[in-house]
């Protein structure tokens, strides 16, 4: 049997040695700097492009347009009758939202547009002269102009026939201001050789409905008011109603206006203007119509009212001076 002789090298053995020694260092530190890397990146927030989405909810404000209408009747009546007009609006009209202002009486709504805090007004056409010196400008009339005009209220037992009749008597007015219902009436009766100064002693009220009632009443012989105020008036108060008359009625003039502050956005009041404009056209609009005792809205401008000033500067210079404080 023959032995095969195995020769031991002690230097290539240490070679061998070293070179798997350095194998294993190499890949332990890649093992190493691997999981260094992929713990890191776990740990990081990923970027993403493209769209961002969060829980939380954000809502656009819409403004809120205040409405402010003149002292037609009292405020709870004034209230229930063109909130329904405010309602169609805030239905019809995107990006803006309505709310209707009542005013105790012609003073509180005159201070109202000269502090300009309303965006919207319904003036009468005295007080939209008015308010173009304010700042604000004519979108609508609102009703037919031959039904503003002014109107005598009597008892039918008053006993009085003719203008000169009520001399050293008393006669009931909503406001000084009131065109229709006052400066109008006291044009007539200086027409009619009545000095309004000196011969009858004018009450001012503060609305439509005390002008009358003030009648009924026996407060006063004669009250001014107008058309609308009168026939809501028939509807409402029939038995009172049934008591009294007409008289006299004044010469027509021109209705009220719809206005708009000159700093509310030109598509807000567009869109206003279109919904008055139509109102006639449809059944709703028409009940809304006949609520606010208003045959139908008018396209008008601040010219429009030009023959508005040419009869107060008339009544200013005959009669006396209209009160702007």
């Amino acid at each position: 049997m023959t032995t095969k002789k195995i020769s031991f090298n002690p230097e290539l053995l240490c070679q061998k040695i070293n070179e798997t020694l350095k194998v294993s260092q190499t890949f332990s530190l890649s093992l190493v700097f691997f999981l260094i890397v992929v713990t890191f990146s776990c740990n990081q927030t990923t970027k993403v492009n493209g769209p961002k989405y969060s829980d939380t909810i954000i809502t656009q404000k819409i403004p809120v347009y205040h409405f402010a209408i003149h002292p037609l009747h009292n405020p709870n009546k004034l209230m229930s009758s063109y909130q329904p007009l405010i309602d169609y609006l805030n239905e019809k009209i995107t990006g803006a939202k309505f709310e209707m202002e009542a005013s105790k009486d012609y003073s509180v709504f005159e201070q109202k547009y000269r502090n300009r805090g309303i965006e919207f007004l319904l003036p009468n056409p005295w007080q939209t002269l008015q308010a173009i010196k304010s700042g604000y400008n004519v979108i609508a009339m609102a009703g037919d102009p031959n039904d503003f005009k002014g109107i005598f209220i009597v008892r039918k037992d008053c006993g009085i026939n003719k203008p000169s009749d009520l001399i050293g008597k008393k006669v009931s007015y909503p406001a000084a201001t009131a065109l229709a219902a006052c400066i109008m009436p006291q044009y007539f009766l200086y027409k009619n050789g009545i000095n309004i100064n000196t011969d009858i002693e004018n009450m001012y009220v503060g609305s439509q409905e005390s002008s009358i009632m003030n009648v009924y009443l026996k407060q006063s012989v004669v009250g001014a008011t107008w058309p609308p105020p009168w026939r809501l008036f028939l509807k409402e108060h029939a038995q009172e109603a049934s008591q009294l008359k007409i008289i006299w009625e004044t010469e027509s003039l021109i209705n009220n206006s719809v206005m708009a502050r000159n700093d509310v956005p030109a598509n807000i009041i567009g869109q206003v203007q279109k919904c008055l404009l139509q109102l006639d056209q449809y059944e709703r609009g028409r009940k809304i119509l006949d609520q606010i005792e208003t045959e139908k809205f008018l396209p008008a401008s601040n010219t429009t009212y030009d023959v508005v000033a040419t009869y107060v500067n008339k009544f200013e210079k005959d009669v006396r001076k209209i009160d702007t404080k």
